[in-house]
């Protein structure tokens, strides 16, 4: 049994100092270089208090095994992918807790090419190799190269999208004082918008709480910025900016379920016959768009390294999670929370339409009750309760991530947390709210 309660399923993650410190930093450095074998690897980090020590105890672990480092700065975890595909190095590591709170920090880790590291794909590995490490640091120098790759990385941005579609409308920014900043800067000479920049500052002390848009009591900035400069569209990220979410003219928060389906009807008008990632949450409008769009939907378990992997083995075009990730074939298979919102606009533009008439139609045809999490003492036997009352009856379940189960007019898909115990609920519906809220409302009952 490991003693490193900070190695998740897909990153590191931990109270600092307690859970993760710079000894832990720099024994995680000497593991991945152990494991991966790179020559050169790329180092990003958020703007977190602690991440500049973590940032130099793990590239001292790194040194000692005579790893180059490609010393990114601060940046968001996209820049680490992009660095790592673009400049064809063996591997990136960012330090972040994203959206944690400021006294947490972590890591994501990728190999060659941008591929992720998770618990089924090495991470287990460099826990063990972190934990059996007892080797101190010798002061060996590292070979670092300090690179702004800001420029190419915002190139590359702006290559996804018309610029000639593109309108010059209002746009309210919320960076979550995170890491999102000095992009939408480097961005605004490329771009016709008008930019309002709410809490742009990059401040790893967070003033206004951490950049967490999905938590409905932190959308309210955004969405009375919107409303007070009679803005066309907000948006707002998490602290490292690899998810994005959308704030339609009145301000009303978007569900990312509706613009996963706008993006992929997009990318497949540019390349018909592309294959399309979702994940089992919630389906029937992307499934519905994505075929109307000539594509094909592909399901997928939840999570990024699923996804990506998925996503490689198809040679997809796009996938999109509810979460708010959103992960493009020529960005190396990985997320990015900028390129989703460079594409809407230019949805926007290109069809002299306003997000919510982009949308409406779709929320309409599928209502959906927005994810509702419950923290319950025992989610097994709450899914074998749900399960044996609603399995039975249906015209299909479905396994792939929790369990989901479809009927003529509603599903739904129940899952259990990787971290906690907590449940998570997703329903919609064909059309019919009164029966989603109905269902949504039955489920619950059954969450204790």
């Amino acid at each position: 049994m490991s003693s490193l309660p900070c190695f998740k399923a897909y990153d590191v993650r931990g109270r600092v100092p307690g859970e993760i410190d710079v000894g832990l930093a720099y024994r995680i450095g000497r593991a991945y270089a152990e494991h991966v074998r790179p020559r050169r690897v790329a180092v990003g980090r958020d703007v977190r208090l602690s991440s500049p020590e973590l940032v130099e105890a793990l590239v001292s672990g790194l040194a000692e095994s005579g790893v180059e480092i490609l010393d990114l700065g601060l940046c968001g975890t996209e820049q680490v992918y992009f660095a790592a595909a673009f400049y064809h190095l063996d591997g990136g590591i960012m330090v972040t807790a994203s959206h944690n709170p400021p006294d947490y920090n972590g890591m994501k880790f990728v190999r060659k090419d941008a591929r992720p590291i998770s618990g089924d794909s090495g991470l287990k590995e460099i826990e063990a190799l972190t934990e059996s490490c007892a080797a101190e640091a010798s002061g060996k120098k590292a070979v670092r190269t300090h690179q702004d790759a800001l420029e190419d990385y915002v190139k590359h941005l702006v290559s996804y999208v018309d610029r000639e579609q593109l309108r010059p409308l209002k746009v309210v920014t919320n960076a979550g004082n995170g890491c999102a900043g000095p992009v939408i800067d480097a961005l605004q000479s490329h771009l016709p918008f008008r930019f309002i920049k709410i809490c742009h500052e990059s401040d790893g002390t967070f003033p206004y709480g951490v950049p967490n848009p999905l938590l409905p009591e932190n959308r309210e900035m955004t969405s009375r910025a919107v409303r007070e400069h009679g803005a066309d569209v907000g948006v707002a990220w998490d602290g490292d900016f690899d998810r994005c979410f959308f704030f339609d003219e009145a301000g009303n928060f978007v569900e990312s379920y509706y613009l996963i389906g706008l993006l992929a009807q997009a990318l497949l008008a540019r390349h018909p016959g592309g294959k399309i990632i979702h994940d089992p949450r919630l389906t029937w409008n992307t499934i519905e768009v994505v075929r109307q769009a000539g594509g094909i939907p592909v399901m997928s378990k939840t999570g990024h390294a699923f996804i990506k992997e998925r996503m490689r083995r198809e040679e997809a075009l796009y996938g999109g999670e509810m979460s708010g990730h959103h992960y493009f074939q020529d960005f190396a298979y990985c997320d990015s929370g900028m390129i989703p919102w460079l594409l809407v606009l230019e949805i926007m533009g290109r069809r002299e339409q306003s997000l919510s008439a982009l949308i409406e139609q779709r929320q309409r045809l599928y209502p959906i009750s927005g994810e509702i999490n419950r923290q319950v003492a025992d989610p097994d036997r709450v899914l074998d309760r749900v399960e044996s009352t609603f399995g039975p009856g249906a015209r299909s379940v479905d396994y792939t991530d929790g369990f989901s189960c479809e009927f003529a007019d509603w599903r739904f898909n129940l899952r259990k947390s990787n971290t906690e115990p907590v449940l998570r609920l997703n329903v919609e519906s064909r059309g019919n709210r009164p029966l989603l809220e109905e269902m949504t409302g039955t489920i619950l009952t059954m969450m204790v």
